[in-house]
């Protein structure tokens, strides 16, 4: 068998991985990327990119059945079709110029891709199999092995994936649109896809266990998308479980907190209850890490506890955000070139696409007990740029220190407003005051004059509400 040496080993081609071996390149580290699928991982190939894209077209289609019944813009349209074959053709065009776009920034910067299946030997040697499952093409022996492999949907023991139980996954490729579709979920995956479909005219149900959707988000948030999906037609079921599926009545029976039990017509099946971390597969159980729960446990620097092996992105666990994992990838590539770096954010955007998109950076209002807080709102009902998008739903909230005024948090809920979050977590890495904020000339007519208002607003002087 052919014996291969480096100094950077990755094992997993998503963001976190190819972000890793694209600045060890930069920084003249002999290195070396094992991916068994498509470069990109999740993120481009099944996940954040396809699913925006899929959400796009929802949304114009949507538009189009909205102007087709009438519509205060004089915009007449004869009633909208849409070839969903052809739409996911179209994804599926995104997806491969990312992707290709990721190998050639790889061989730019000098960092080798081995193409196969990776199992580790030991903290220092990686076996790599063909792509097909067959025999050990190599053994790759490194200094740096860093764990980039991923997570994977959460699938309930009694609801397997299959043709009609659908991951996310294979949500974003449909053949056809179903009738009628139950979304297990009312996360950001499970709303972000249900909205979708119910935009292209599927009847859809969510199904979601807590007592409100968006579990995750401060409940603010979640009351502008609660009312979308009334406006949808979106069934919401809270405080309801899912306990299984007759897919030949096609039908899903769910149980409510109170004990009541009822069906609910459904030709597909989503289940959105999350994701966790890849453990599986590819020998990580050789190496004996220590673990923190279900994920592999590391300290400031991705550093785990044998000696230079690093873990990264989703294998480490919350929050499974692309974005983290670049961080962390970038981050190990230098430490292991010798720089000093740490992991140790201030501000980390997470961000639902739905209709209308919510973004929450740092601390929202009460998360941080014996902290005294001043908050400051806006609503997009007084802000122009939104009257003219036609939608005013929604608003921007301020977070900040009372005594300080140093801003600790933004959350937003509204048309547009994930452009919002570069501008959210800047503020609060440069430590920027309420001040500063109320000070800066905003753009007008923009979204971001709310963010100026809302400022203004926790200093008690808002000008336009």
């Amino acid at each position: 068998m052919q014996t291969k040496k480096t100094t950077f080993l990755v094992i997993g081609g998503g963001p976190a991985g190819y972000v890793a071996a694209i600045r060890a390149g930069q920084l003249k580290l002999p290195t070396m990327l094992i991916e068994g699928q498509q470069l990109g991982g999740t993120c481009l190939n099944i996940g954040c990119i396809p699913s925006k894209a899929l959400i796009h077209a929802a949304q114009e289609f949507g538009k189009a059945a909205h102007w087709a019944s009438g519509s205060p813009l004089g915009i007449a349209v004869d009633r909208p079709r849409i070839d969903i074959t052809k739409t996911v053709q179209w994804k599926d065009g995104i997806v491969k110029k990312l992707t290709g776009g990721v190998g050639a920034l790889l061989k730019k910067n000098g960092a080798e891709v081995v193409r196969g299946w990776a199992r580790i030997i030991d903290g220092k040697t990686v076996e790599v199999s063909a792509p097909d499952g067959g025999e050990a093409l190599m053994r790759i022996e490194c200094e740096h092995l860093v764990l980039a492999t991923g997570s994977v949907p959460v699938e309930l023991p009694f609801l397997p994936f299959s043709e009609h139980v659908w991951s996310s996954e294979q949500a974003l490729s449909p053949s056809s649109l179903p009738q009628t579709m139950v979304v297990v979920g009312a996360g950001y995956i499970g709303l972000e896809l249900g909205m979708a479909y119910a935009k292209l005219g599927v009847k859809v149900t969510v199904v979601e266990s807590a007592a409100r959707i968006l579990p995750a988000y401060d409940e603010e948030l979640g009351k502008p998308v609660m009312s979308a999906l009334a406006r949808l037609g979106v069934a919401v079921r809270l405080s309801c479980s899912v306990t299984g599926y007759d897919a030949q009545a096609r039908q899903v029976s769910v149980r409510a907190d109170m004990g009541d039990e009822f069906n609910v017509p459904a030709e597909k099946v989503l289940v959105a209850v999350g994701r966790k971390a890849r453990l599986d597969g590819y020998g990580l159980e050789s190496l004996s890490l220590e673990m923190a729960g279900r994920c592999v446990k590391v300290n400031d620097q991705c550093m785990t506890s044998m000696r230079n092996v690093w873990a990264i992105g989703d294998l480490t666990g919350e929050p499974m955000l692309a974005h983290r994992g670049m961080a962390q990838g970038e981050m190990v590539a230098e430490i292991a070139s010798g720089r000093k770096r740490r992991f140790d954010p201030l501000a980390m955007p997470a961000i639902c696409f739905t209709d209308p998109e919510v973004v929450s950076v740092g601390l929202a209002p009460g998360s941080s007990p014996g902290d005294e807080l001043v908050t400051g709102f806006f609503p997009f009902a007084a802000n122009g740029r939104s009257m003219t998008l036609e939608s005013t739903d929604g608003f921007v909230r301020v977070v900040a220190r009372a005594d300080t005024h140093v801003i600790v948090g933004w959350q937003a809920v509204g048309a547009g407003v994930s452009e919002l979050a570069a501008a959210f977590a800047q503020s609060i890495e440069m430590g920027s005051r309420l001040e500063d904020v109320a000070a800066t000339i905003h753009a007008h007519p923009s979204l971001g004059e709310a963010v100026q208002e809302a400022a203004l607003k926790a200093l008690g002087h808002a000008l336009h509400i």
